[in-house]
Order: C-alpha cells, then structure tokens, then sequence
C-alpha cells in the first residue's frame, strides 16, 4: 500500500519513441483489422473465399464475447473496487450492475427502435422479419441465411421494395442494421479509448503494447466482419467504411491524448478509476448483448443456415468462436 498514488500525476515517461511509434504502429494493426473484410467485400480485384469470411464472422464474435468478460467486466471490477476509492463503493457490486443497466437499456433501446420500424413497414405494406429468415422481408440483424415464406415470391418482394422506393422512406432494414452495428461499435469504441489513454501512461509498456496490438487487431477482425456483412442499399455503402476508419483511429487517439496528459494523467487516480469503472461496465454491458444476443442468438439459433445445415458446418463454426474467444480470453493473461 507503501506504492500506492491516488492524486493526479504519476504516469510512466519510460520509453518516450516507442510510445509514440505505438500511436503509429496500432493505427496500422486497427485499421488493417477493421478495413480488409470491409474493402474485400466491396473490391472486385480483391477476391477473398467465402470460408474466409466464415471464419473471420465466427472468429469474431468469440473474440467480442471474451472482450467483453475478460477486458471490460474484470477490470472494471478491479476498478471501482479499488483501495482509492471510499468505502461506499465495496458496499455494493456496482461494475455488475451497471452492466446490467447498460443490457437491459440497449435492450429497451432496440425493442422501441424496432417496434417503430415495424410500424413504419406495415404502413408501407411491408413485412417485418426481426431475425431476417424472410426473402421478402427486410433483415434487420443482417445476414444470417433464410427461405421464403409460404406466403412471399419474388415478384411480391420486387413489387414492394419498389413501393417503398417510390414512396422515398428510409429504407429501415438497412437502419435496423446500421442501429445493430452502432451498439456494438459504441461499446468497443469506449473500450479502444480507454486502452489507449492506459497504454500511453503505464509502466509496463513493453508487455503491454504487445498484447494490445494482437488484441485490436483481432478485435478489428471482429468489428469489421460485422461491417462487411451488413446488406445495405449503395447509398449506404459509406456506413461500413466510416465504421471500420472510426474504429481504428480510437485507440491511436487514446495514446495520443495520454502523451500529452502524461504529466498529469494518473490511471490509478480516485477519478480515473472511477471514470473507467463506469465506462467499462457499461461498454461490458452493451457487448454481452451485442454478443449474445445480436452475434450467437442470431448467427446459430435463428440461422435457418445452422438450423439446416450439416453437422460439420456447425461444428466449424463453434470451433472458429472458441477459438476467437480462446485466443482473446487468453490475452487477458497480460492485459
């Protein structure tokens, strides 16, 4: 307790180059992470076999699911229970609750956006799919394979897309998808930041900058197969993009904004620890739903793919999401 430093100050100058060769270094790693599924799905000289985008989908949501235990919920338990902090704050599980809090609004959140979409499509005419199973119904988890409906054809499909053109609405399948998305990078954007900001004041830097690379890489990977795999009109096409260049210039601007408050940033200050403790737990909370619900509920119990599909196929690809989650709960060994 002797080491201990709850005021301001105290963040690590050691190895001042390589800490700013980090910003550049992980911009790389992020960005190379987030944009290749994006850009390969949208560039015809860049062709990728569907297996590899299989498993980098698969890959990715065990990597999200272990983010959000191993590098969000644990920490931010250590946070907001630590000895700087007044005693009010051992008296209750906050981490947990908050997490809890942020599940049950995303929750509320998507359930009223939805309903007000179903609305909208029926007014139009149009079906409403939640799980996207529907050929003539607009997708609002993105694409998890499906059949047609007894009751849909494909000229009843084409007459009422053309309808909902012609009428000039927000095509909300897409905006079901963009709102999915969003709550998942919201989350993973708030845990960038902070990764950042801690990597560029701590003094284990070495070990840690080595596990940060790897893990926003993967973490990329995950983020931007979601992205890839979104179906969107063209004029939608920029969303995905945007997505995977906001990813990747968070973490590079966490370092940067931690070198310049080098001096005064101490991350285990009673502030900072408080600060990161809610914004952990909260972004825990929005990536277990994400995760559980938008990611495995709808890639394999809702997947009339997976449903259908072969023996083999499903067990490739649980073995590609714990093989992500595996290597992603492993690197929280370090960080």
């Amino acid at each position: 307790m002797s080491d201990l430093n709850c005021g301001s100050g105290g963040g690590a100058t050691t190895y001042p180059q390589l800490r700013i060769a980090s910003v550049f270094i992980i911009l790389i790693g992020s960005m190379s992470g987030a944009l290749f599924p994006v850009l390969a799905t949208r560039s015809s000289w860049l062709h990728v076999p569907k297996a590899v985008f299989d498993f980098a989908k698969y890959f990715g949501s065990g990597v999200i699911i272990a983010t959000a235990f191993i590098h969000l919920l644990s920490p931010a338990i250590q946070e907001l229970t630590s000895p700087c902090l007044s005693p009010a704050w051992q008296e209750y599980p906050y981490p947990l609750a908050l997490a809890l809090l942020s599940v049950f609004s995303i929750f509320i959140v998507e359930l009223v956006a939805f309903r007000w979409g179903t609305a909208k499509l029926a007014a139009l005419g149009l079906s409403h799919d939640a799980h996207g199973h529907g050929l003539g119904a607009l997708a609002a988890h993105g694409p998890e394979g499906g059949i047609p409906n007894d009751d849909s054809t494909p000229e009843k499909s084409k007459e009422d897309l053309e309808s909902a053109h012609d009428h000039k609405h927000l095509d909300l399948g897409a905006t079901g998808q963009i709102i999915g998305v969003f709550i998942l990078e919201f989350g993973v954007l708030l845990h960038s930041m902070l990764i950042g900001l801690t990597l560029a004041v701590d003094p284990n830097f070495k070990i840690l900058f080595v596990v940060i690379v790897f893990h926003q890489s993967f973490e990329g990977l995950g983020v931007g197969t979601r992205l890839a795999h979104l179906q969107l009109p063209p004029r939608y096409n920029y969303v995905a993009i945007c997505g995977a260049l906001l990813y990747g210039i968070t973490t590079p601007l966490g370092i940067a904004i931690g070198l310049g408050v080098q001096s005064t940033y101490n991350p285990n200050s009673t502030t900072a620890s408080i600060v990161s403790g809610v914004l952990d737990s909260l972004s825990a909370g929005i990536l277990l739903y994400t995760g559980l619900v938008e990611l495995l509920a709808h890639e394999f119990i809702f997947n009339k793919e997976m449903i259908n599909g072969s023996n083999g196929r499903v067990a490739y690809a649980l073995s590609c999401m714990l093989f992500g989650c595996g290597i992603m709960a492993l690197l929280g060994r370090w960080a």
